[in-house]
């Protein structure tokens, strides 16, 4: 299992919608909102890196008001 984190920056007026949106995502994970450069938080895993690809640029980026994203893949040592 893949996990990571996507950071999400929001375009203003769009919050709660699309929160609404990414929450009913399969492989999301907890949504938290967040004060700064992001504006939320979003926990995500899948089976592969290439599902976990598939998620954020499919599913996440193609909501309507998101401005951008950046993911963090959970690394193990």
């Amino acid at each position: 299992m893949v996990r990571g984190y996507v950071l999400v920056r929001l375009v203003p007026g769009f919050e709660a919608n699309v929160i609404n949106q990414i929450s009913v995502i399969p492989g999301v994970g907890d949504i938290i909102l967040v004060f700064g450069r992001w504006d939320a938080l979003v926990r995500v895993e899948a089976k592969t890196l290439h599902a976990l690809s598939r998620l954020v640029v499919s599913q996440i980026r193609g909501v309507q008001g998101v401005q951008a994203t950046e993911t963090l893949v959970q690394a193990e040592l």
